[in-house]
């Protein structure tokens, strides 16, 4: 999601940093390698290894059976923060900006502000 943060981002004028929140508890973000897709699919795959969803879960509510999805989700972020130098993200070479669903597809939102 590196470019549609870019583009929410639009110029940032003066601003030291950017935040990207996902206002969701099962959802996340994180910054990766972005170069390589097997990157994403490998960090899924650890994910569902880390937390099964065969195990007794206790946090069932009827018609929405995702309890794995809320660990999953505290595994990641709900925020993060990256400087703003000479008006572009300072993402390193081969980092990107990664949204984690761990229960959907679902309609989601994603808040980007600037610091000052």
């Amino acid at each position: 999601m590196t470019a549609q943060v870019r583009e929410a981002l639009g110029d940032p004028g003066d601003a030291a940093a950017a935040v990207i929140y996902v206002p969701h508890t099962s959802a996340g973000v994180v910054i990766q390698e972005h170069a390589d897709p097997a990157v994403g699919r490998d960090i899924e795959m650890a994910l569902e290894r880390i937390v099964d969803e065969a195990w007794p879960w206790e946090h069932i509510e009827e018609g929405d059976v995702n309890p794995w999805s809320h660990v999953r989700a505290s595994l990641t972020a709900t925020s993060v923060v990256i400087p703003i130098e000479g008006g572009k993200l300072a993402l390193g070479t081969w980092q990107g900006i990664f949204f984690c669903e761990f229960d959907g597809p679902r309609t989601r939102r994603v808040l980007v502000r600037t610091l000052a």
